[in-house]
């Protein structure tokens, strides 16, 4: 796509679904490509595996993947791959998608087309770790506390390649915006990129604390309504923060410490 916006257009604050579709597209190809390169930053890849995607404005359900054998550090705004809820390449991109990430993402998609316009999955170790232990995630730690009651499950059924799979993981993601898939990786989901990301990255650090502490001692466990407390005191303070979404003041800051290490991402 030809990113023809100017460098200093704002990419959070900002409502897509009120610009010209062309506009809104490559302003959410940049927000996108912002968060494909974080993934990197904080060490959270597999090699090319993994997959953070987002539906475009418009009527047409389409939604746009990284390019299948890229490492995240080597996708842009431009090279993100537009693609339909078929896995049909719709754009002109010269890339392949990853057909199991389109099966998970494509799922979630169809879910609910406002709260899920924006799915991230990733495979960290942390994660793939509580993923990989019955008990999940527990309330240890004041950011897994933004999960309690609102983290979905969903059982290992091998790599993600068949089409059947979607209804099972959709009955299983239900209203949440977060899913551990057993012995796999985490999920979560957003009305915004900004709000995904902030979403998997409380996620990852819940699992990454979790992780640590048990292997430095006993689990202090958080008793039901301490952490049903923490984690609805931590949606009001999401809520509050920003008048133009949750997330968007973090994301912000963090497209400003990718643009201090380089900037091809926006291009």
């Amino acid at each position: 796509m030809d990113m023809h916006i100017a460098q200093d257009v704002p990419l959070t604050g900002v409502n897509l679904d009120s610009l010209p579709p062309d506009e809104a597209e490559a302003i959410l190809r940049r927000q996108l490509a912002a968060a494909y390169r974080l993934v990197d930053y904080f060490g959270w890849t597999e090699l090319i595996y993994g997959h953070l995607t987002a539906r475009v404005p418009g009527e047409q359900a389409h939604f746009l993947i990284n390019p299948f054998g890229l490492n995240y550090d080597e996708v842009t705004a431009s090279n993100l791959v537009k693609i339909d809820l078929d896995g049909n390449n719709v754009g002109e991109s010269k890339y392949p998608v990853n057909y199991a990430g389109f099966v998970i993402h494509s799922a979630v998609h169809m879910a609910h087309q406002a709260r899920h316009k924006v799915v991230m999955h990733t495979h960290t170790r942390a994660g793939m770790a509580v993923c990989a232990v019955k008990e999940g995630l527990l309330p240890v730690s004041m950011a897994s506390t933004a999960f309690h009651g609102k983290l979905s499950y969903h059982d290992y059924e091998g790599p993600s390649l068949d089409l059947d799979e979607r209804g099972r993981l959709l009955k299983n993601l239900g209203d949440n915006q977060a899913m551990m898939l057993r012995n796999h990786g985490i999920l979560t989901t957003g009305r915004t990129v900004a709000e995904a990301f902030l979403r998997l990255y409380r996620l990852e650090r819940a699992c990454q604390i979790q992780v640590d502490a048990g292997g430095a001692g006993t689990l202090n466990v958080m008793g039901d309504n301490l952490a049903t407390k923490s984690g609805a005191d931590m949606d009001r303070f999401s809520e509050k923060e920003s008048q133009a979404g949750i997330g968007d003041l973090e994301f912000a800051a963090l497209i400003r410490k990718l643009d201090k290490v380089d900037t091809s991402w926006r291009h």
